[in-house]
């Protein structure tokens, strides 16, 4: 074994952020993005393959994501939890799940001054996440 005296470590790189990129699993893919068009009032922009079809929530900053149907994409309420940005207020977002197709399960909630609030809905696949603001 060698020794470290006398050598500089290899120090890690900062990462600014930890999440890059996230995609929502759909199998009626309209479906999901009217869900979402609807409940953030915005147009996401479609592209479709013979295979895949993704629409990309619009963003000019700060991590990107997308709805995305096709082989492998299969909603559900099990595994990782994603917070999507709620805004000043989440209530805003919050109040069209239902009427979009998804159902609240954890109402606006305060988490602490620095934290701010955080809600839980279902989607219109049946995929379980959260909406944080501050």
């Amino acid at each position: 074994m060698g020794s470290t005296t006398g050598r500089k470590m290899k120090t890690e790189t900062k990462l600014k952020d930890f999440v890059s990129w996230f995609e929502i699993p759909a199998l009626n893919f309209e479906k999901a993005v009217a869900f979402y068009d609807h409940i953030y009032n915005i147009k996401m922009e479609r592209v479709v393959s013979s295979t895949h079809s993704m629409a990309v929530f619009p963003t000019s900053s700060g991590v990107g994501g997308a709805v995305v149907h096709g082989p492998g994409s299969i909603p559900g309420q099990i595994g990782p939890l994603l917070y999507l940005n709620g805004g000043k207020d989440l209530e805003t977002i919050l109040s069209r799940v239902p009427d979009a197709g998804g159902r609240i399960i954890m109402p606006k909630t305060f988490i602490n001054e620095e934290s701010g609030y955080f809600a839980i809905f279902i989607d219109s696949e049946g995929n379980k996440l959260a909406l944080h603001s501050e």
